[in-house]
């Protein structure tokens, strides 16, 4: 399932014991250059350096929708493209378990960050020993964390995950973790967020959330960059007919809500939080 990735560097005037502390990789595609310009310029106003790590191109691979996929994915199959996401972590990962730093940064290129991201970017000082995965992003979806709040300066908080987060656009991986994910995806495919944050699949691994988050797709802040990957799965979902929602009988959504109730109440009573994670403001504030 190799397939053959390109690295090239940028921002080399930054200092190079930075970089060897924590590698910074953003996945881009060759034919998506305005991306790439539009992460030059977040990490060039955060004031640090990063890697780039060609992309997969979906377009260049047809056949990656014949290879094996994981379970999980039996009712609705992965694209291509999301196949070719998946390949394009795992060349991130394959940089990462190579290098000497204990952690590495993984970005998609529609990131947009917090002001304060380059006060964290620079190294690992702050990460909990016992991190395996610490998601640096917000999807803006309701999830659950424990309330234990661990201080990593500038006025951020780590937090263990305890339910699914979607996206992985923003996340930092440990060594031997990105060794593991490279081992476990050797031979099947399988959505890159459902093997990093579905709490089933990461089972074992010690998840931390950053709150307030670091960075955000720009589709949630500027809307100026789309998912590549969300428009291709609405296409798909209509010309399926899953986009057309029906309104579920009254019971149903009944015991839906019953069944909330009961796992606020549980989480409660396990110390344990409902949040939609916020986004530190990506503009300097007084």
């Amino acid at each position: 399932m190799a397939i053959p990735v390109n690295v090239t560097i940028s921002h080399k005037k930054f200092s190079y014991k930075i970089a060897r502390k924590m590698k910074r990789l953003v996945i881009n595609l060759d034919r998506s250059p305005h991306r790439l310009a539009h992460m030059t310029a977040e990490f060039a106003r955060i004031g640090i350096g990063f890697e780039r790590v060609a992309a997969i191109d979906s377009k260049e691979h047809p056949e990656l929708v014949l290879q094996p996929q994981h379970a999980i994915h039996a009712n609705r199959p992965l694209s291509g493209s999301e196949i070719a996401c998946l390949h394009s972590h795992r060349a991130c990962w394959t940089i990462i378990a190579q290098d000497d730093a204990p952690y590495g940064a993984v970005f998609e290129d529609d990131m947009v960050f917090s002001s304060k991201a380059g006060m964290l970017l620079g190294d690992t000082d702050w990460v909990p020993a016992d991190a395996d995965v610490v998601k640096l992003e917000t999807f803006f979806s309701r999830t659950v964390i424990e309330r234990r709040k661990i201080a990593a300066g500038h006025g951020f908080s780590m937090v263990r995950l305890r339910k699914g987060h979607p996206g992985a656009g923003g996340y930092l991986l440990s060594r031997q973790t990105a060794r593991d994910f490279l081992e476990a995806t050797a031979q099947v495919n399988i959505a890159v967020d459902d093997l990093i944050f579905n709490p089933i699949m990461s089972a074992g691994k010690t998840i931390y959330q950053l709150v307030p988050a670091l960075c955000a797709q720009d589709q949630f802040v500027a809307d100026r960059l789309p998912s590549l990957l969300d428009q291709e799965r609405d296409a798909a979902r209509t010309a399926s007919g899953l986009m057309t929602r029906q309104r579920k009988p009254i019971a149903v959504r009944i015991s839906r809500e019953a069944r909330r109730t009961m796992g606020w109440i549980a989480d409660f009573c396990r110390f344990r939080q409902r949040i939609v994670v916020p986004l530190d403001p990506t503009e300097a504030t007084d």
